[in-house]
């Protein structure tokens, strides 16, 4: 589900087609205003975002910072290219997120989202969100924990190849499931007043989201197929069941899907 790689191309689960691209974009339609508003920046703070994919959300937090800055960081440059030009106080810098090239006490806020799930080493990618925060400062991370998804009514097809599509993210060296782990990530990298939360998803027939949701969750699973195959996890009948299961899903007057973010935000101590 996540909009922002920050691995090696072979590894990212979800790819930078267009059809992703595509449906990166809707995802950020879909969930930037709740986490904006938990976001809540500050007009004049400066701002890191970790993991920029496509820029979308780095830009929207820009404009709540009239008298601040916003810098994205990505790996990918596939994502830089992509990324919305003209922005006053934006700018984008390509890096790993695992050794970002910022001094010490740079920051206001830094924040991540679904981008933990992808990385090598999601705690040292904490650990710098940690080190570039001013004393004080704040840090966000929304990601993952794909298994509390659910629809009704039931979609054991889907649910089966789901479950392969997380032991996959896994083989390929990311955990589709890191949202569970972020008070730890959290308290091991040195923050204080850590609070979670959760960002709901909750989409039924009849409302104008349900069929984007839908469309996001069988975007995942198109956009892994080849890998999927690849690794001999479901075979094509098996995704094909899936898809179809969740298409004909879309088609009901009274379905419902149901998922949740993972929060988390932390203060660096000032002493």
């Amino acid at each position: 589900m996540k909009p922002s790689p920050d691995a090696d191309a072979d590894t990212y689960i979800h790819g930078t087609d267009p059809e992703e691209q595509a449906r990166l974009t809707l995802l950020n339609r879909l969930t930037n205003p709740p986490f904006l508003a938990w976001l809540d920046p500050r007009p004049t703070d400066s701002v890191l975002e970790i993991g920029s994919g496509l820029g979308i959300l780095a830009r929207e937090v820009a404009l709540r910072v009239p008298q601040g800055e916003v810098i994205g960081v990505e790996r990918s440059a596939e994502q830089l290219a992509a990324s919305p030009a003209g922005t006053p106080g934006l700018t984008f810098v390509q890096c790993d997120a695992h050794h970002l090239p910022f001094e010490e006490s740079r920051f206001d806020l830094v924040y991540c989202r679904y981008l933990l799930e992808h990385v090598a080493d999601p705690a040292q990618v904490v650990r710098e969100m940690f080190r570039v925060l001013k004393p004080g400062g704040r840090a966000c991370a929304q990601e993952n924990n794909i298994l509390v998804n659910a629809f009704d009514p039931d979609c054991p097809q889907w649910d089966r190849v789901w479950e392969r599509f997380v032991e996959l993210q896994r083989r390929l060296g990311g955990d589709a499931r890191i949202g569970k782990r972020l008070y730890a990530l959290f308290r091991q990298a040195g923050f204080s007043d850590i609070a979670l939360s959760l960002q709901p998803e909750i989409h039924h027939a009849g409302q104008p989201t349900f069929v984007p949701w839908v469309q996001n969750l069988i975007g995942n699973v198109q956009g892994a197929r080849e890998k999927l195959l690849a690794f001999g996890l479901a075979s094509e009948a098996e995704i094909d069941g899936a898809l179809s299961e969740l298409r004909h899903l879309m088609t009901l007057e009274d379905a419902g899907a149901y998922f949740y973010w993972n929060r988390a935000s932390g203060i660096k101590p000032k002493s």
